[in-house]
C-alpha cells in the first residue's frame, strides 16, 4: 500500500533561528531524522512505496535519501578495503519526490499527488513527524472491513494542562487534566480510500475538509489507541525523543523489537 508523507510545512515551532530553513521531519532522533523513523515503521509493515510532498526545504530532504549512507544504522563489514552491508534500511523503497508548493496546504498537497496514486483503492497517509507504535496491519484491517471513506488514528488528549469546573458565583467545583477528560486528538496516521478526494477543495485541507465532510456523512472511523505516541512540534519535544532514543528507550522502533525476537 502507498504510503503519502506531508513533509513540506515550515515548522515553525521546530526552527532555531531566522537562517534554519530545514523542515520538521529533517530534525534529528538520533542518527537519523524525524521522516527516516516514520518511513522505517510503514516499512517494518511491509509498506515502501512513499510519496513524499514536498515544499518548504525540499532540497534537505532530497539531498538526504540522494546521499543516503546506509552504514550509519546498519551493522557492515569492512574487507579489503570494501563495504559489505550486513543488513540495510531502504534499499526496497522506492520514493517518489513531489513538489506540492511552498504554501500549499496538506489537502491540496494531497491533491497534487493523487496521479501518483496510480488509482489504488486504499492508501496511507502521515504528517511524517510524529512517531508511534501503533498496530498498523490492525488498523488497515479494521478500516478495510468498513464502509468509510477515511480512518484517523486518534489518542488521548497530551497536554499537562487541567481544566477548572466553574460555577455561577466564580466558585471551582472541580478539577480535571485535560489527560483524563473523555476527548481524543488527530493522531496524524491515516487510512485513506480515494473517496476523501471528493471532499477536499482546492486549496483545503485533509482534517478540517475531507474528514470533516466525512464525518457528517457517517463516513469517517476513529482508531483509538492508548499506547506510544509523541509528536515533535517543538524543540523541546525532539529533544525528549532524541534523549530517550540516546538511552535506548524506543518504543516507536517496532523493527528492533522484532529483531530481538519480540513479537511488534
Amino acid at each position: 500500500m502507498k504510503v503519502v508523507l506531508f513533509c513540506g510545512g515550515y515548522g515553525m515551532r521546530m526552527r532555531s533561528g531566522a537562517a534554519d530553513d530545514v523542515p520538521k521531519p529533517m530534525a534529528m532522533v538520533g542518527p537519523r531524522p524525524l521522516i527516516w523513523h516514520v518511513m522505517r515503521y510503514y516499512a517494518h509493515f511491509g509498506h515502501t512505496e512513499f510519496i513524499l510532498c514536498l515544499g518548504y526545504g525540499a532540497h534537505h530532504i532530497k539531498d538526504f535519501f540522494l546521499n543516503y549512507e546506509e552504514t550509519t544504522s546498519n551493522d557492515f563489514v569492512l574487507r579489503g578495503g570494501q563495504t559489505e552491508l550486513l543488513s540495510t534500511d531502504i534499499a526496497d523503497w522506492t520514493i517518489t519526490f513531489a513538489g506540492t508548493g511552498i504554501e500549499s496546504p496538506i489537502g491540496e498537497r494531497l491533491r497534487r499527488v493523487r496521479h501518483h496514486l496510480d488509482g489504488d483503492e486504499m492508501f496511507l497517509a502521515n504528517y511524517a513527524d510524529v512517531l508511534t507504535d501503533a498496530p498498523l496491519p490492525e488498523m488497515i484491517e479494521n478500516f478495510a472491513r468498513r464502509d468509510a471513506g477515511a480512518s484517523m488514528m486518534v489518542v488521548p488528549p497530551q497536554s499537562s494542562f487541567h481544566c477548572v469546573d466553574l460555577g455561577e458565583d466564580g466558585l471551582v467545583g472541580g478539577i480535571t487534566a485535560v489527560s483524563e477528560l473523555p476527548l481524543w486528538e488527530n493522531g496524524g496516521y491515516f487510512v485513506l480510500r480515494q473517496e476523501v478526494f471528493d471532499h477536499i477543495p482546492e486549496n483545503g485541507d485533509l482534517v478540517a475538509d475531507g474528514c470533516a465532510q466525512l464525518a457528517k456523512q457517517g463516513r469517517l472511523v476513529a482508531h483509538q489507541h492508548r499506547g506510544f505516541w509523541k509528536p515533535t512540534d517543538t524543540v523541546k519535544e525532539r529533544a525528549a525523543l532524541d534523549a530517550a532514543y540516546a538511552r535506548g528507550d524506543r518504543p516507536w522502533a517496532v523493527w528492533e523489537r522484532d529483531r530481538a525476537g519480540v513479537r511488534a
